[in-house]
């Protein structure tokens, strides 16, 4: 599966379509998702458009009509959307952590497995975790995904975690589809 490189503004609109798709099931009008985003609906019209082209989102005609997300666009918004993000445990030296929040897994570097770093961008204190800690995220919602590694480095500005991936587990199951 290529790696779909999404805009900051598709993103925060797949994910408004998805979050809002999961509370309802139904397909969602753009006017909920420009109200989610705060932008106009002709934006998101014409975001759609571009997004429905990506195969990430379909239209549903009709007066109950509107958008939902396919199966890709949870895909595409796996690494970048965890989907309730307090649903991403984060284990600091064993303990979890409850006052940090995952909101991306960006395993960019693993391409390079000398460098083998996940990047972990946070909400919350990361102050109390050290270079050298032992840090444990996941499993994730949709893929399970879970990471065992030690603390490399941090990027307090951006709030982000640098781990050395010790073990990375994900389970194999076939894709539901």
């Amino acid at each position: 599966m290529s790696s779909i490189e999404l805009t900051p503004s598709q993103k925060k609109i797949l994910r408004a379509l998805t979050n809002l798709h999961k509370e309802t099931e139904d397909a969602i009008k753009g006017e909920d998702i420009a109200e989610q985003v705060d932008r106009n609906p002709g934006t998101i019209r014409n975001q759609m458009q571009s997004l429905k082209a990506l195969q990430l989102v379909e239209g549903v005609p009709g007066p109950k009509g509107g958008y939902k997300p396919t199966a890709a666009a949870y895909e595409a918004l796996e690494i970048q959307q965890m989907d309730e993000p307090a649903s991403v445990p984060i284990k600091h030296e064993g303990e979890p952590v409850t006052d940090i929040i995952v909101e991306e897994i960006d395993l960019s570097s693993v391409h390079h497995p000398e460098l083998c770093r996940a990047e972990v961008h946070a909400q919350g204190s990361i102050s109390d975790i050290h270079e050298g800690d032992s840090v444990t995220v996941g499993p994730t919602p949709l893929s399970k995904l879970r990471i065992d590694g030690t603390l490399d480095g941090k990027d307090d500005t951006n709030n982000i975690l640098i781990l050395q991936i010790d073990e990375m587990v994900a389970p194999a199951e076939e894709p539901e589809h």
